[in-house]
């Protein structure tokens, strides 16, 4: 039979969390080790053994726990009755990762007493029902990566303010947070802020917690959405009827508003802030393309062909292969070399033989030839300076010839004169250096037109 390794707790805070048992186990059990002394009820028990001495010589928390555990084991095989009573603090099932490494062993065995945790103080102090309200645990110690929804969550181990900004870098600069302090002792605190305004927090310790109440993130929002399009599927007529070729034209054309939205919102934001309705608006548009995503993974995955989830994760997958450098150990000099080296993993990953394969060639006549000038300047083909390329544009133009009276359309000549072509691509080599989209250059032009037009329009009608 296996020596025994017993495990009881000592409560979140005060010593009236201890329950009875527990109290007498101290007092009994030949041999008796805190895990820590650090704790307002550890002070009950007059002078103690701990492991505080292995926090000092520790390198991590993952030795220190290590080398824990292995002295428990030890000492439990060299106690007289086979036994070792292990105190911890809060529960002795409740994120303690001590009693998860004895779990882990096959020469002790682990028996863990009933204690009050953390969890039922928090819960008690807030008059909140942990299963009525789905609380989630979580260790703010476990990862770096952005907090998810729902709430509420419990963020236990933020027992410094160092800790404390690691997760506000996880969440939300304005979500509201709750500050648990000393739940139960003389000094208790209760405090709601902001996020990013828990680093102003000095007072955290051991005793520290948070909770975490409304957290509504992306994950639950889409989840909603992508219910609201199952019932949709199901109720609504309209929606039934669809297919993937019946939805395309919709796709097209919320692209295109999602574009205007976005010009205008982007034109705004470089001149200053974006008022209300443009931030709105292109919110608004972007959502409605969202949407056709949306509903043609809902068809595919009634089709048995693929669904929203494996559409995310491929294009995740996919983007995690083609950055290296940020997902491995490639090391690049600048945002020319990533391009460069994104069209050299795209060609493999894809098994095509050129550059070029996979372009869709009903794109925009000026947006295709700057997607083409981009693979081959990822090919590091020679290419003109942007100061040739102007001199080449003012060339080109001044060999144009033009009918003085202006040519209409039946009068537009099958062969174009070369100079027309030297001029346009020239332009958009040099637009290039500028970091100018034509494309959007040519538009924003001809809504202005538009503009002038409907002035002129109006203008007319009143006279």
């Amino acid at each position: 039979m296996n020596p025994v390794v017993r495990v009881v707790g000592l409560g979140p805070s005060t010593a009236d969390h201890i329950t009875e048992r527990t109290a007498r186990l101290i007092r009994d059990s030949a041999i008796v080790r805190f895990r820590t002394v650090v704790h307002p009820s550890a002070l009950h028990f007059g002078e103690v053994e701990s492991y505080d001495e292995f926090y000092e010589r520790a390198d991590s928390f993952d030795e220190l726990y290590a080398e824990i555990a292995d002295d428990l084991a030890r000492l439990a095989r060299e106690s007289p009755d086979q036994e070792v009573l292990y105190v911890v603090p809060g529960s002795p099932v409740v994120a303690e990762r001590t009693v998860e490494l004895l779990r882990g062993r096959n020469d002790v065995t682990v028996l863990t007493e009933p204690a009050v945790s953390v969890i039922d103080v928090a819960c008690a102090a807030l008059g909140r029902d942990p299963m009525n309200v789905g609380l989630r645990i979580a260790d703010a110690l476990t990862s770096i990566e952005k907090l998810r929804g729902p709430g509420p969550i419990l963020l236990l181990q933020t027992y410094s303010p160092e800790i404390l900004a690691t997760v506000a870098d996880r969440l939300p600069a304005s979500l509201n947070v709750t500050i648990l302090h000393h739940l139960g002792l003389e000094d208790e605190l209760i405090v709601t802020t902001r996020a990013d305004e828990l680093t102003s927090f000095a007072r955290a310790d051991h005793l520290t917690s948070l909770w975490i109440d409304e957290f509504r993130d992306a994950g639950e929002a889409l989840g909603d959405l992508l219910d609201m399009m199952k019932r949709l599927r199901a109720e609504c007529p309209w929606d039934q009827e669809q297919t993937h070729a019946t939805l395309m034209p919709y796709l097209i054309e919320e692209a295109y508003e999602a574009l205007d939205a976005l010009e205008a919102f982007a034109n705004a934001s470089s001149d200053g802030v974006p008022d209300e309705a443009l931030i709105r608006h292109a919110e608004e548009e972007l959502g409605d393309l969202l949407l056709q995503v949306v509903f043609h993974a809902e068809l595919a995955s009634e089709e048995g062909n693929f669904d929203f989830a494996s559409i995310a994760d491929a294009v995740r997958e996919k983007n995690i292969g083609r950055h290296p450098h940020v997902f491995g150990d490639v090391q690049v000099a600048d945002a020319e070399e990533v391009a460069s080296r994104w069209e050299v993993l795209k060609q493999g990953e894809k098994g095509r033989e050129s550059v070029t394969d996979g372009i869709a060639w009903q794109l925009p006549s000026l947006t295709l030839y700057t997607k083409l000038l981009r693979k081959a300047a990822s090919l590091d083909m020679s290419k003109e300076s942007g100061e040739s390329a102007r001199q080449r544009a003012l060339g080109a133009i001044a060999a144009l010839e033009f009918d003085q009276d202006g040519a209409g359309y039946a009068d537009s000549p099958s062969d174009v004169s070369d100079a027309w072509g030297d001029a346009l691509s020239a332009l958009v080599v040099a637009a290039r250096y500028s970091g100018v989209d034509l494309e959007s250059v040519l538009r924003e032009r001809a809504l202005s037109l538009r503009d002038v037009i409907r002035e002129n329009e109006v203008t007319k009608l009143a006279e």
